[in-house]
C-alpha cells in the first residue's frame, strides 16, 4: 500500500486471534452544506446596512475596474466633482438628465408595482411623441392651450398602445413581456414612416419634424437650460408618492399585488385596479416621450427615446418601484451618464467599460436583494 494513500488500517477478527487480517476502511468526510431560511421580517436599518454594504462594494469593484484601464481614483474623483459640483451649470446639466431618466422610471415603477411587466416603455414614448406632435403640427386648438393639449394626447398615446397588452394580458393570459416588447418595433417603424414621409422636415429634409412654435414648447425655467420638464417630473413623482402611501387606491394596489386571492376574497375589483395602473404607467410614458420632444428636442427626431427602456427598468429596480427612490435612483442614473461621457471624451474610456460599470452596480443591488429576502446557515452533512 502506497504512503499517499488516506485509508486506515484496522484489524478484523475472523474467530481466532492469530487469525487477523488489515483491511482498509474510509475515514467519514464532512461537509458544510448551505440552507436558505426565508426572512419573515427586515427591519429599515437591515435593509440600509445591506444597501449601503452593495453600493459600497460596487464603488470599490467600479474603482478597481477603472484604474485598471487607466483611470487613477484621484483623476475620477475630480471628474465627478466636475461634472456635477463645479459649477451652476454643471448641476443643471445633471438635472437636465435627470427629469427624462425620473419619468421613465416612475411610468416603469407603476406597472411593476401592478406585477405587469411593462417592456413597451419606448413603444409608449413614441405613441406619446407622435400624438403630440399630431396636435402641434395640425394646429389643433388655440394656441394659449396648445400645450396642454398635446401633454394630454400624449398620455392618451401612452395608454392606447399600453391598453392592448394590458387586454391581452387580463383576458388571454398571454405574456405582456412579449406583447410590449414587440410592439416598440412597430411604433418605431410607425415613427420612421412618419418621419421619413409626411412629417420629414420641409426646410431641411432630414428625417426629423419641423421645430415646434415657441408656444408648443416647454418654457423655461429662467436658470440656464433647464425647461419645465423637471417640476413636471417631480410633481409626478410627488403626486404618486401620495397615491402609492397613502391613499385608499395605492393600499389596495398593493393588497392586490401581494395576494390577488386574498384580495378577490374580500371584494377588492383587482382587475380594475390593475388596468388603471397599466393605463396610468402608459400616460406617464406618453407624458414622458412628451416632455423630450416639447422640452428637449423641440421636435420628435428618430431616436430621442433611445436607451430609455433600460434606464427605466432598472431606476424602477434599484428604487424598489418607489417614487422616493425612483427620484434618488435617477438622480444618480443621471450622474453616471455623464461622469461616463466625460470619461469616453477625456480618458478615451470605451462605452463598454462605461456599460460594464452599470452593469457592476445592478449585479451588486440585486445581490443585497437576495440577503434581504433570504438568511443564510451552513449545516454539517457527511
Amino acid at each position: 500500500m502506497s504512503s499517499g494513500d488516506a485509508a486506515e488500517l484496522t484489524p478484523m477478527a475472523n474467530g481466532r486471534d492469530a487469525g487477523q487480517r488489515m483491511v482498509p476502511t474510509s475515514r467519514p468526510h464532512v461537509r458544510l452544506v448551505p440552507l436558505l431560511e426565508v426572512r419573515q421580517n427586515v427591519s429599515e436599518i437591515q435593509r440600509l446596512f445591506w444597501y449601503g454594504l452593495s453600493l459600497a462594494a460596487a464603488t470599490a469593484l467600479s474603482v478597481a475596474l477603472l484604474a485598471f484601464s487607466g483611470v487613477a481614483p484621484s483623476d475620477l474623483i475630480r471628474e465627478i466633482g466636475t461634472v456635477v459640483f463645479s459649477s451652476p451649470r454643471a448641476l443643471g446639466s445633471v438635472l437636465a438628465q435627470t427629469a427624462p431618466l425620473l419619468m421613465a422610471g416612475l411610468a416603469t415603477a407603476i406597472a411593476f408595482r401592478s406585477n405587469f411587466w411593462n417592456i413597451g416603455l419606448e413603444g409608449q414614448m413614441i405613441l406619446g411623441a407622435i400624438f403630440a406632435s399630431i396636435v402641434a403640427i395640425y394646429n389643433i386648438g388655440p394656441d394659449s392651450t396648445r400645450l396642454y393639449l398635446m401633454a394630454v394626447a400624449a398620455m392618451a398615446g401612452g395608454m392606447v398602445w399600453v391598453a392592448g397588452p394590458a387586454f391581452l394580458k387580463q383576458r388571454l393570459g398571454i405574456s405582456e413581456v412579449i406583447t410590449t416588447l414587440l410592439l416598440n418595433y412597430v411604433a418605431f417603424n410607425l415613427l420612421l414612416h412618419l418621419l421619413y414621409g409626411p412629417w420629414k422636415d420641409p426646410v431641411s429634409s432630414f428625417p426629423h419634424t419641423e421645430q415646434f412654435d415657441a408656444f408648443e414648447r416647454l418654457p423655461m425655467l429662467g436658470w440656464l437650460n433647464l425647461t419645465w420638464t423637471l417640476p413636471l417630473a417631480a410633481i409626478l413623482a410627488a403626486l404618486l408618492w401620495w397615491i402609492l402611501s397613502f391613499s385608499r387606491v395605492g393600499y389596495l394596489l398593493d393588497l392586490s399585488s401581494s395576494n390577488s386571492e386574498m384580495a378577490r376574497a374580500v371584494g377588492v375589483p383587482v382587475a380594475k385596479l390593475t388596468v388603471l395602473a397599466i393605463l396610468a404607467s402608459g400616460a406617464v410614458g406618453g407624458l414622458t416621450g412628451f416632455s423630450i420632444a416639447a422640452g428637449v428636442e423641440f421636435r420628435m427626431t428618430q431616436d430621442f427615446f433611445t436607451g430609455y427602456l433600460f434606464s427605466g427598468v432598472l431606476i424602477a429596480f434599484l428604487g424598489r418601484n418607489h417614487p422616493l427612490g425612483v427620484v434618488i435612483v435617477a438622480f444618480f442614473m443621471a450622474v453616471l451618464l455623464l461622469v461616463g461621457q466625460s470619461l469616453q471624451v477625456f480618458f478615451q474610456v470605451p462605452s463598454a467599460l462605461v456599460q460594464l460599470v452599470q452593469a457592476i452596480f445592478i449585479i451588486c443591488v440585486a445581490a443585497s436583494e437576495f440577503f434581504l429576502t433570504y438568511r443564510m446557515h451552513w449545516r454539517a452533512a457527511s
